[in-house]
């Protein structure tokens, strides 16, 4: 026998589907912005361990010399981005899905179990729930480091006119490295998270677009009744 379970309201999935590709937009548009100063490095002492990027990659992907395509793309998709992500976090104060989603006291202890458990150290799972420890963590950081996104990118768009904010930022090289580290923080979630996608299978995904779970339950057979007992006379 089959049941149905709700898994992800529609407003969930929307904002979901809606931010994946624009933020995969807004990375590939803030390299083309960046190569036009490539600055940033991994160094020990003259000893360059790595540069981001280095020049067969920006080749490779025909980034080089497209600074104005990859601005105007960038600010495009930038109010998208903002507006959704806004959206997202009224819906949740709404509807009263955040509190799934806040991390609580035992979130992190959570999450150490599934790190482990996701790396076969441990046998242990948490309990399945709508959100592990894990999840409610990573859910909550995206939403503040698309917040340090906005301000950041604010801050080295108009450093001028928003001069206040970039001194707030600690000046506009520093706001420029943040909003770099938090591309690079988007990068490992998305690699993480697809990684994620594929251990949990299929129905967890197709969860995502239809919104319910189709799960197998296994009937208590019946126990047969005892012969009623013939009384002779």
């Amino acid at each position: 026998m089959k049941e149905i379970e709700k898994k992800h309201p529609l407003a969930i999935r929307w904002f979901h589907w809606i931010n994946f590709p624009i933020l995969l937009i807004m990375i590939w548009s803030g390299m083309l912005i960046y190569w036009a100063n490539s600055v940033y490095k991994i160094q020990l002492g003259d000893w360059v361990l790595f540069k981001f990027f280095p020049p067969g990659f920006y080749k490779a992907l025909k980034v080089p010399y497209r600074l104005a395509e990859g601005m105007a793309t960038h600010f495009v998709f930038m109010w998208i981005f903002f507006l959704n992500g806004f959206l997202y976090v009224l819906y949740t104060l709404i509807s009263g899905e955040w509190r799934y989603l806040i991390p609580n006291k035992h979130s992190f202890k959570e999450a150490w179990q599934v790190l482990l458990h996701d790396l076969y150290i441990s046998k242990y799972h948490p309990p399945v729930k709508k959100y592990n420890g894990a999840q409610q963590i990573a859910y909550t950081a995206i939403i503040i480091m698309g917040f340090g996104s906005i301000i950041t990118g604010i801050a080295i768009y108009k450093p001028v006119q928003a001069y206040w904010l970039t001194w707030l930022l600690g000046g506009y090289g520093f706001a420029r490295f943040l909003h770099f580290i938090l591309t690079i923080g988007y990068v490992l979630f998305f690699l993480v998270h697809i990684i994620q996608v594929i251990r949990a299978g299929w129905k967890n995904f197709q969860s995502m677009i239809t919104g319910f779970e189709v799960k197998k339950t296994v009937e208590t057979p019946k126990p047969e009744k005892e012969p009623t007992p013939v009384i002779e006379p």
